[in-house]
C-alpha cells in the first residue's frame, strides 16, 4: 500500500511595499545573472578534469541547488504576499512597531514577515509563537505567551505605524 501526502500551506505572508520590491529583484537576479554565473562556473570547473574529485564543480552544483531552492521559495513567498502599506497603529498588525515588556525586559520589533529587514528594528514573525501572541492586541493588554522555558506575560506598552 503506497501513501501519498500533500503539503496544502495556503497562508498570506505579510511584506512592506520595500520588502516586496526587494524579493521580486532578488527572484529576477538569481532567475538571469545569476543563473548564467552558476551556468558559467559549472562549465569551467568541468574543464578541470574528473568532477568525481572536482571540489569546484561540487561546490558550483551545490551554489546551483541552493539558487534553485531559493528560486522557488521566493515564488512561494511572493505568489501568497499581502503587500501592507501602512498600518494604522492602533493594534498589532503586521506593518507596525510594537514595544512590549517580558518579565523586566523591554523591547521594540517590527511586526511583519520573516523576510523583512530594517535597519533599526529587530523583526517580529507574525508566524512567531509571540508574534502570534500579541497579534491583534491592544496598548495595555498582558498576554500569556508560552515560551520554551514556560509561559510568559507580555505587555503591550506601544504600538505605532512603522
Amino acid at each position: 500500500m503506497v501513501v501519498h501526502f500533500t503539503l496544502v500551506t495556503s497562508h498570506t505572508t505579510h511584506l512592506s511595499p520595500d520588502a516586496h520590491r526587494r524579493l521580486l529583484d532578488e527572484l529576477n537576479w538569481r532567475k538571469g545573472e545569476h543563473r548564467s554565473e552558476i551556468s558559467i562556473w559549472i562549465e569551467r570547473a568541468r574543464e578541470h578534469g574528473d568532477i568525481r574529485e572536482n571540489a569546484d564543480y561540487d561546490a558550483a552544483k551545490n551554489e546551483q541547488g541552493y539558487n534553485e531552492g531559493r528560486i522557488r521559495q521566493l515564488e512561494t513567498i511572493l505568489a501568497r504576499a499581502e503587500i501592507v502599506e501602512g498600518a494604522v497603529g492602533d493594534v498589532v498588525s503586521s506593518g507596525t512597531v510594537v514595544s512590549i515588556r517580558i518579565a523586566d525586559d523591554e523591547a521594540t520589533y517590527l511586526v511583519g514577515s520573516i523576510e523583512e529587514r530594517h535597519d533599526e528594528y529587530d523583526v517580529l514573525s507574525v508566524s512567531a509563537p509571540l508574534g502570534q501572541a500579541i497579534l491583534g492586541r491592544s496598548v495595555g493588554e498582558v498576554v500569556d505567551y508560552e515560551a520554551p522555558v514556560g509561559t510568559l506575560k507580555v505587555e503591550i506598552l506601544d504600538i505605532r505605524p512603522l
